[in-house]
């Protein structure tokens, strides 16, 4: 394994071209030059920022989603999530949108968990996570593309989904486990 220190790239280093886009994202291929002299080729999906959710009613139940996706062609389950995908909307008021499309719940408490790249080694995807609580009912139109069945768990039920891989959605489990680290520091 070669070890480097502060041999980043700068943008001259650096050629790509476009050689795929569609709604959610574009497709980069590329050749970079480091600075010792080496040169390597790669890939890189550049896609719009994201937020996910974790939603808890006043039972302390999370909501949670079951929908098909078409990728792994396997129904998931699923907190809220989406993409910052109308115009220069902040995090929160995606998460907001995002809640009342999939859910049909609004929230009066939005509380930041974590934010950070999903998949660094090849996506730019950066995701923003929150606690949404005080839930109320606030149904909007979901997008075309999604069926959604929404129910609700204990965090408790939500932990044993993790473990016995009824979640197998990474996002997913790490929301609920940033939740409940919250919540057990909040108490």
């Amino acid at each position: 394994m070669k070890v480097f220190n502060n041999m980043i790239p700068s943008d001259d280093d650096i050629q790509e071209k476009q050689v795929y886009q569609c709604r959610i994202f574009s497709v980069y291929e590329g050749e970079i030059r480091f600075p010792n002299g080496s040169v390597t080729q790669q890939s890189r999906v550049d896609h719009r920022p994201c937020v996910a959710i974790v939603p808890i009613d006043k039972e302390g139940h999370i909501i949670l989603a079951k929908q098909y996706r078409y990728s792994v062609r396997k129904q998931m389950i699923e907190i809220p999530a989406g993409n910052m995908d109308k115009g220069n909307e902040s995090p929160e008021t995606c998460a907001q949108r995002e809640l009342s499309e999939e859910t049909g719940y609004g929230a009066k408490q939005w509380i930041p968990l974590y934010e950070g790249y999903l998949l660094p080694g090849y996506c730019n995807e950066y995701m923003y996570f929150y606690l949404a609580t005080d839930l109320y009912h606030a149904p909007s139109e979901p997008d075309d593309d999604e069926y959604i069945e929404i129910f609700s768990v204990s965090m408790e039920e939500a932990m044993g989904m993790i473990k016995a891989g009824k979640i197998i959605d990474a996002k997913t489990a790490l929301g609920l486990y940033l939740a409940k680290d919250y919540l057990k520091s909040a108490v």
